[in-house]
């Protein structure tokens, strides 16, 4: 079940923390996640799963920056956010939508106990202009049933800033003695 406005504001400061907090910023049935001013770029345009792929750093102005289509931008919410005992996940709004603005690719679900910032994996079909601290993507929480072991130890918890993907570390091989 996803919860209401109403219920995330119940929980607000406590299961679910959201920080800053705006209430001017929940919905029916969701709360709205604003854009911060930075962007991760990859270097190269052919990306290796096993490799940690290389980006750079682009920071949006505040008159806008001119998204280029079929090039995908890595950015982060404004917005740290822990949740204990609901699924937080991820949307992009219905306006940015009507943009042809994607703000995830595939990784809107997230993981009971997740504690961070959200990486967007943005993505447009035509060229835009986005700026800095637009409300640009939505979080909603499900509850949970049954017994669940939370995300704690995660590569992608207690992130600080825009986090590239990590799969490389998931062909690592452990050294076994």
């Amino acid at each position: 079940m996803i919860l209401s406005g109403q219920e995330i504001l119940k929980h607000i400061g406590k299961e679910i923390k959201i920080i800053p907090f705006d209430e001017k910023r929940i919905n029916p049935n969701s709360y709205n996640l604003s854009l911060a001013d930075e962007l991760l770029v990859y270097d190269n345009e052919v990306l290796d799963m096993k490799k940690n792929n290389r980006a750079h750093r682009i920071f949006i102005p505040e008159n806008g920056l001119l998204l280029e289509p079929n090039r995908l931008y890595l950015g982060r919410t404004n917005e740290y956010t822990s949740t204990d005992g609901y699924v937080p996940m991820l949307e992009g709004r219905s306006s940015t939508g009507r943009l042809g603005l994607f703000i995830h690719v595939t990784a809107g679900f997230g993981d009971v106990g997740f504690r961070g910032y959200w990486t967007l994996e943005i993505f447009c079909v035509q060229p835009i202009r986005i700026y800095p601290n637009v409300e640009i993507c939505q979080i909603y929480y499900h509850d949970i049933h049954g017994e669940y072991t939370p995300y704690e130890s995660g590569k992608y918890q207690n992130n600080v800033g825009i986090q590239p993907s990590l799969l490389y570390k998931d062909f690592e091989k452990s050294v076994e003695f």
